[in-house]
């Protein structure tokens, strides 16, 4: 196989993993599926990855995917997660 299609083909993997975070947080059937509504999420999350509140965020975010990933490994689903994390539901 070429350079070029192994290139290929981890970049189209990284995609589908990225694409399958946002269906695994809910997002998808949070908003419908409206896509314009996704993408402006994602530009106010790179808007406050460059503010000065970026390192809070980072740190914030960070910390409740890492709870996610392992309530997941653990069998909790993302209520429990968004519950024990907040003390209420998402």
């Amino acid at each position: 196989m070429r350079s070029w299609q192994v290139e290929r083909r981890k970049r189209t993997r990284h995609l589908i993993e990225l694409g399958g975070l946002v269906v695994k947080a809910g997002i998808v059937d949070l908003t419908g599926d409206d896509r314009a509504m996704i993408y402006g999420a994602m530009i106010w999350m790179a808007d406050k990855l460059q503010s000065e509140d970026s390192e809070r965020a980072r740190a914030l975010w960070a910390g409740k995917g890492k709870e996610a990933f392992e309530a997941e490994r653990d069998g909790m689903n993302l209520t429990s997660v968004a519950t024990s994390t907040t003390g209420r539901e998402r």
